[in-house]
This record gives C-alpha cells, sequence and structure tokens, in this order.
C-alpha cells in the first residue's frame, strides 16, 4: 500500500492516460450499475509477431488488486496496472482512436532510443569494400545495436550499394530506420566512401523474405 492510500502520484505514474481516453473510459463506466466503484484494469496479455505488446482492458474493481499492482488515480478513475504488466506499459500512453462515440482505446508504446553508433574507425581498415564494411558490422556497428538486441547482417555490395539485413530487436522495430539512416549508413560510409547508399533488406512485417536476393 502506497503512503496516499494506494495510489501512485504524478512522478510515479506508470502509464500516462489522454483526457480523451478519459472521456471514453467514463462513457462505458457510466453505463454500470455501480461506476465509482470500479477501476479501469489494464494488462499486457503477449506481444504479436512484430514484437509489439497485445494487452486487455476492463472495468473490475480495484479492492480485486493483487499485491504489488500499480494502481494510479486520474480525476476520479483509478487504473490497476498487475505486477507483470508494471515494467512495460511504464512510459506507455492510453489514448482514444476516434470520436467519443465510436472510438476505442489504444495504447502508445513508448519508442525505444535508437543506439549510439560512433564513427571512430576500426584501426587498420584495409581490404576491398565487402571485406571492410565487415569489420565496422563486427567491430563497431553490431556490437552498438547489440545493447538492444539487434544485430545486422551483410547480404551484399552491388555497384556502391550495400544490401543489409536486420535481425533480432531491429527485426520489425519502429527505430530500424533511424538506426540504418542516422547511425550504419554514416559509419559505413566513413569506412568506405565508395558506398552511395546503404538498403535494409528485412521483411520487418514478417522477419524472413528478404526483397533483395543477391544475383548468383
Amino acid at each position: 500500500m502506497l503512503p496516499d492510500g494506494g495510489y501512485a502520484s504524478l512522478m510515479e505514474r506508470t502509464l500516462e492516460v489522454t483526457a480523451e481516453a478519459i472521456e471514453k473510459i467514463e462513457l462505458v463506466r457510466g453505463r454500470e450499475p455501480d461506476p465509482g466503484a470500479l477501476a479501469l484494469w489494464v494488462e499486457v496479455t503477449g506481444s504479436d509477431r512484430l514484437g509489439r505488446f497485445t494487452y486487455d482492458l476492463w472495468l473490475a474493481p480495484r479492492e480485486q488488486a493483487p499485491d504489488g499492482s500499480a494502481i494510479e488515480r486520474t480525476g476520479d478513475l483509478a487504473i490497476v496496472i498487475p505486477p507483470p504488466s508494471i515494467d512495460v506499459l511504464r512510459g506507455a500512453v492510453l489514448d482514444r482512436q476516434g470520436d467519443l462515440a465510436t472510438g476505442g482505446l489504444v495504447i502508445r508504446e513508448p519508442q525505444p532510443a535508437s543506439p549510439a553508433i560512433g564513427l571512430d574507425l576500426p584501426g587498420d581498415l584495409t581490404g576491398d569494400v565487402a571485406q571492410r564494411v565487415l569489420r565496422v558490422l563486427d567491430e563497431q556497428i553490431n556490437p552498438a545495436i547489440a545493447s538492444h538486441g539487434g544485430v545486422a547482417e551483410l547480404v551484399a555490395v552491388d555497384e556502391g550499394v550495400v544490401y543489409l539485413r536486420m535481425g533480432g530487436g531491429c527485426a520489425g522495430c519502429g527505430m530500424a530506420a533511424v538506426t540504418l539512416d542516422q547511425g550504419i549508413e554514416l559509419a559505413i560510409r566513413a569506412a568506405a566512401p565508395e558506398i552511395t547508399r546503404v538498403v535494409d533488406v528485412t521483411d520487418h512485417a514478417a522477419g524472413t523474405n528478404p526483397y533483395y536476393a543477391p544475383a548468383g
């Protein structure tokens, strides 16, 4: 039990709830026989094939919350987050899609920060273009994105274009394009000025079957 009677302070909030979402919740809660006794429960139930979490929302009494739950108040509404969902939901936003009458509730996940990839070249960088790209991947890029569970694999080098396949935490990640443009491509072009472009061939929707396959 928190010292203020079980509710987290604004500074301790796990989940941000927009005014539009509150409006929808109160509309639905108001149809119940005893709306004031009901809290909104928010629970992560798993993840889809893109790595985005799936979740369930329902109304139930706050007193049923298991030990260790995050119980947060927004106006007259209490929000219960069971213990296994607290860390997953931290920094997420509960919002409403569409208008009040027909719109539903949606949780917008916090965007992970793109890993920082330095431009310090590995020492004694020699060899042809593909060899230099491989060294930069092995010694500079992959150690950086490994901290986010990701990996980049060289598929081909063809006429100044490097084709990479992203794996691990980078496959399906909403920040993969940012990581590629602002980190990976800059590091590769610093090591191999002959390279004009870096292309991500990952099928981020399925995690397999890249849209580019090297000839031969």
